[in-house]
């Protein structure tokens, strides 16, 4: 049975959220952000950060979550700042081994650079082809069981 953050996330994906935002967004009550705010702060990074095909949009929402839960905010302390891009590349290998990689391009198999800006239309043939969906409920669960919430 899939647990309640990835059925929400993959729910926000179907209204329409990108992946960064369907992840982000999960897990609001857990970071204190209004909705509107964290759809604000997502947006960029949908489409692997704008549509370039970068860093998958689902791990970026990882990592921002890892960041408003336990990021660093003193800027010399190599120590804590260590502890912190340790506990980001944990989540990347999470990842990693479900789907070998966290770029969105190699992903989708996608080639090289970015891809129009304009967003695919949201059609059932969109959903049937792209997997992020998966992503975007396997994102959400790696940083729920960071986050200790399953």
């Amino acid at each position: 049975m899939e647990n309640v953050y990835s059925q929400k996330a993959r729910k926000l994906f179907k209204d329409g959220y990108n992946c960064a935002q369907s992840v982000f967004c999960t897990f609001c009550d857990e970071t204190g952000m209004d909705f509107e705010t964290a759809l604000k702060l997502a947006s960029s990074f949908g489409g692997g950060m704008g549509r370039l095909r970068e860093v998958c949009g689902a791990v970026s929402a990882m990592f921002m979550i890892a960041g408003l839960k336990s990021g660093y905010t003193q800027p010399n302390n190599d120590e804590v700042k260590g502890e912190h891009y340790t506990r980001v590349q944990k989540l990347a290998e999470e990842f990693k081994k479900k789907h070998d990689t966290i770029i969105c391009r190699e992903l989708l198999g996608l080639p090289e650079g970015p891809d129009s800006p304009i967003p695919s239309k949201r059609t059932d043939e969109y959903y049937h082809k792209r997997p992020c969906e998966e992503f975007i409920a396997d994102a959400a669960e790696i940083i729920a069981k960071e986050l200790k919430l399953i």
